[in-house]
């Protein structure tokens, strides 16, 4: 699977790591920044190159990183088609994928261990959508996407 990476400075570390991590489990990981941990950066250019990659491949995931993984959070989900699941604990990474179908994930380096984020990204990569009650959920998801994006000029 195609997997899109990004992180502000404050992910950077970490998400290096992750590529490393997806190439191993024999995924194409393709890291679009940031890449300097020194440096100080706005996490909303990576969200949005992060998220339109996703909308553009299909079937690839987005992963973002940054310190609490809120900003990307909010960030992420302006892009019409992402579906962004800001997610601390492994049980949270699986129920983003079987009942949201979530297509980007976000993690905050600040909360959680490299080993649980770990098992956080190769949970959430294996897990399928259910489908299912969860399917009409996300049509409606849908739905309320489309008016706003029309809406939007």
């Amino acid at each position: 699977m195609k997997v899109f990476l990004g992180a502000d400075h404050r992910g950077v570390v970490v998400k290096a790591k992750i590529v490393t991590l997806l190439q191993r489990l024999g995924h194409e990981a393709v890291d679009l920044g940031s890449h300097d941990e020194n440096c100080s950066c706005d996490y909303p250019k990576y969200s949005f190159l992060v998220g339109n990659s996703v909308v553009k491949n299909k079937d690839s995931r987005g992963i973002l990183i940054c310190l609490s993984g809120i900003g990307h959070s909010i960030a992420a989900n302006k892009v019409k088609g992402v579906y962004a699941a800001l997610c601390y604990t492994k049980e949270a990474a699986v129920l983003s994928r079987q009942h949201n179908n979530a297509n980007v994930l976000i993690l905050g380096s600040n909360f959680i261990s490299e080993k649980t984020m770990f098992a956080m990204v190769k949970v959430w990569l294996e897990t399928p959508f259910e489908g299912g009650r969860h399917l009409r959920r996300i049509d409606q998801v849908k739905a309320m996407e489309r008016k706003v994006f029309k809406s939007v000029k």
